[in-house]
């Protein structure tokens, strides 16, 4: 982990914001674990993270893939609930978790733009279990693809920055299912695949009908 000496901010809301230091994290590398203290948040600049936890037989489970002007890290208690880890080359701005307290408690606006940012987050976990416990997989992954093409703001065409296997632990599916389903979407002309990552959305109306 190498810190650069540069300010940046964190925002959350249109009350509350943070400066913080903007660090690097290269793929793969751990940004905190599961357990540690949670003296930080922070938002993500460049590149991508996913948080996880593993299950007691070692399983990984992917809770959440956090994007360019995303905020993660947030936690009610004193320890981190999951581990975060970069998917590739990423910048994140941290911020002391003691700044968002007393920011909140000093400023009523900065504290209802806190529980409005709560209220976002506790709203897209409601919206993924009801992914995971009423699709199908392939309703799974067309979901998660329309998701993915609405928050990366790049239009019909985009680089996924998480793998098939993350994807997998993310939907609660095997890579093989993973795979299955993205041919299939290929063959009923809904989406391109120039390359494993890279998906071009020919017909975002058919996958909408597919997640529906």
């Amino acid at each position: 982990m190498v810190a650069q000496q540069t300010a940046d901010v964190i925002y959350l809301g249109s009350a509350l914001s943070l400066r913080g230091t903007r660090m690097h994290f290269e793929r793969n590398e751990e940004i905190f674990g599961e357990g540690e203290a949670s003296e930080y948040l922070y938002r993500v600049v460049s590149g991508a993270v996913r948080t996880m936890r593993f299950t007691s037989d070692g399983r990984r489970q992917i809770l959440g893939f956090h994007l360019p002007g995303d905020v993660f890290g947030v936690e009610l208690g004193a320890s981190h609930s999951l581990t975060a880890e970069a998917l590739s080359s990423t910048e994140v701005v941290v911020v002391r978790r003691s700044l968002l307290e007393k920011a909140a408690s000093e400023d009523p606006k900065a504290a209802l733009s806190w529980l409005e940012y709560a209220a976002r987050t506790l709203d897209e976990m409601r919206d993924h279990a009801l992914i995971l416990g009423r699709k199908g997989a392939g309703e799974r992954v067309a979901a998660f693809l329309l998701s993915i093409s609405r928050r990366l703001v790049h239009g019909q065409d985009f680089d996924l920055p998480m793998s098939r296997a993350d994807i997998a632990d993310y939907l609660g599916l095997t890579i093989e299912t993973v795979s299955r389903s993205f041919t299939e979407m290929e063959r009923q002309c809904a989406i391109d695949l120039p390359s494993s990552r890279h998906v071009v959305m020919r017909n975002p109306s058919t996958l909408a009908l597919a997640a529906a």
